[in-house]
């Protein structure tokens, strides 16, 4: 297993460090069994990647053995967010028989911390995906692991997740606020319970935090509105620092 350095990591404000140790902690109290965690949103650009690289950081930090895995295969951006370079071999490379899995599997700078990238563009993402090798490999890291978190493309605009969720123990929706509305959340809900996947909750990122009185109306209007009607329980809110994929 080769090690791999990220050139760029960003501190985060005391607040986001914060949420992230909270979302950490619901999760660990979601079960024993809640292992293998997919993440999706409605549509591009509402933070998942920065979500799903910053819990992971989280979880490892905490002495949890964790791993990334990025199958977002139609558009990463973990390459380039964390100035990581030339990869060798990467998800896709795996799958479709062109790398072994150690040679896809990296140790990063963070400790206890482990990362697969997507790898090349394949023109059949989905199908890779739906594989029995893909399946057998999470099985395989579940029992190796504390943590497996996979980052999923948006749900609003492929099927990807929904194959993924199927393997996993559950998923969260990463949300951005202001962004999405209610029928698209519910339908993008819709499709993975049509998967059969537990939907462990939802994320709502990107919460600008310095508004004044900011945290009266959300927890007046966002929380009382999703948490009775929409999915459950919301694990956390995050502020602009994850503007991104």
């Amino acid at each position: 297993m080769k090690k791999m350095e990220f050139a760029k990591l960003d501190d985060l404000s005391y607040r986001a460090n914060e949420a992230f140790k909270t979302l950490r902690t619901n999760i660990q109290f979601s079960g024993d069994d809640i292992k293998v965690i997919a993440f999706t949103s409605c549509t591009p650009n509402e933070g998942k990647s920065n979500v799903t690289f910053n819990l992971a950081r989280s979880f490892a930090e905490n002495d949890k053995k964790v791993l990334l895995i990025d199958a977002d295969l139609r558009k990463s951006v973990l390459v380039g967010r964390y100035k990581i370079g030339a990869v060798d071999a990467g998800l896709t490379n795996f799958l479709a028989g062109q790398a072994e899995l150690d040679e896809a599997l990296h140790e990063t700078n963070v400790e206890n911390m482990h990362l697969i990238l997507s790898g090349p563009y394949a023109p059949n993402p989905a199908e890779l995906l739906g594989t029995e090798k893909f399946q057998k490999t999470i099985e395989k890291f579940r029992k190796e692991y504390d943590y497996v978190l996979i980052d999923c493309p948006p749900l609003g605009s492929v099927i990807d997740a929904a194959i993924v969720a199927q393997q996993t123990d559950g998923v969260l929706l990463v949300i951005e606020d202001n962004a999405i509305s209610y029928r698209f959340a519910q339908g993008v809900k819709s499709q993975l319970e049509q998967s059969n996947c537990k939907i462990l909750g939802a994320v709502l990122n990107k919460v600008p935090m310095e508004k004044k009185g900011y945290y009266g109306k959300y927890y007046g209007k966002y929380y009382g509105k999703y948490y009775g009607k929409y999915y459950g329980k919301y694990y956390g809110t995050y502020g602009s620092e994850n503007d991104e994929e």
